[in-house]
């Protein structure tokens, strides 16, 4: 009888280990399959404050969370401003990769060839490069060849042009302030005078080495030209307050190529979408960080249209009329 019992209670003790086995089996099984995924990492280097480019930032955060990636959840971003410091962006560039991202994003050419000057390897994302060949970024905008890519927001200059002639038909001489100091914004301008002259206008061009010189330049332009036309650069972005106050003195209308400058002082523009931009450019890093593409051979990205934008409170005070197509068919 003793023997039996115990037989039983062998028994029972080797089936309870047994399973106990299979299910610690199982679990360890699901434990190695069920590892936590690594939460990718994204350094953004921003130029400067300011509402174009802050805008740029809000669209890339949000359309990443759309695309199921989260701050602080299912992604981390590194987000540094330079506040238009060159040595701030050198240094912020070395912490930035310093810390190994997935891929690092650059807005506006300042920033973005601080990160360039520092990384071969990592992958770099422009956020709003006019044009990344002539910043020196990549080889060629169409195949860019190295760690390189993302997206322009070269302006749609053709119809800016068309645009200044439908609101002002007398326009002969039209003025272009730029920085000599940016890289991109020289091949703006030359872009713009060749189709600007090509329309019959005259271009006179002002350079300017930083933002204390925009003051006294601008009050030279004002007493030169019929019009303004600012690019897309940083350090006239930067004074557009001070081009605007002596503009309005001097009656002469600003026709920006950025669409939120539109509402700080200019009279119309057309002009690629600042948030549009900053989406555009998450789907690229998205793309980068899923091995979906490569930077070496991704194109720059660039929007082939714009939006209509015009400030007609402005236009009142100037005593421009803006025609009735125009006004329909815009933002206001």
């Amino acid at each position: 009888m003793t023997n039996k019992r115990l037989k039983y209670a062998v028994a029972i003790i080797s089936g309870i280990l047994f399973i106990s086995f299979i299910t610690g089996f199982d679990k360890s099984k699901t434990g190695l399959t069920k590892q936590p995924q690594k939460v990718p990492t994204i350094g953004v280097l921003q130029f400067v404050s300011h509402p174009s480019l802050d805008l740029i930032y809000k669209g890339f955060v949000e359309e990443l969370e759309r695309e199921g990636y989260k701050d602080k959840e299912t992604i981390h971003i590194d987000f540094q401003n330079g506040q238009a410091d060159q040595s701030k962006l050198s240094s912020m560039s070395q912490q930035l990769i310093s810390k190994k991202p997935d891929a690092l994003v650059g807005i506006a050419t300042p920033a973005a060839q601080a990160l360039a000057n520092q990384t071969t390897d990592i992958p770099i994302i422009l956020g709003a490069i006019s044009d990344p060949k002539a910043a020196g970024l990549v080889k060629d905008n169409n195949h860019p060849g190295g760690n390189i890519t993302g997206v322009s927001d070269q302006s749609p200059v053709e119809a800016q042009v068309k645009l200044m002639k439908e609101l002002l038909p007398t326009l002969k001489t039209i003025g272009v302030i730029y920085s000599s100091a940016e890289d991109n914004s020289q091949s703006q301008v030359d872009r713009f005078k060749t189709v600007a002259q090509k329309e019959g206008l005259t271009v006179k061009t002002y350079a300017v080495p930083s933002t204390n010189e925009i003051s006294q330049m601008t009050h030279v332009m004002t007493g030169e030209v019929d019009a303004i036309y600012t690019p897309t650069d940083n350090t006239i972005a930067n004074g557009f307050q001070t081009i605007v106050s002596i503009a309005d003195e001097a009656n002469i209308p600003i026709f920006p190529s950025v669409d939120t400058m539109v509402e700080e002082g200019g009279i119309a523009t057309i002009g690629i979408n600042q948030y549009d931009l900053g989406v555009q450019t998450a789907k690229m890093v998205v793309d980068v960080i899923t091995k979906k593409k490569s930077p070496s051979d991704t194109p720059i990205y660039t929007f082939q249209t714009g939006d209509l934008v015009i400030n007609e409170e402005k236009a009142q005070k100037l005593g421009i009329t803006i025609p009735k197509t125009i006004k329909e068919e815009a933002k206001k």
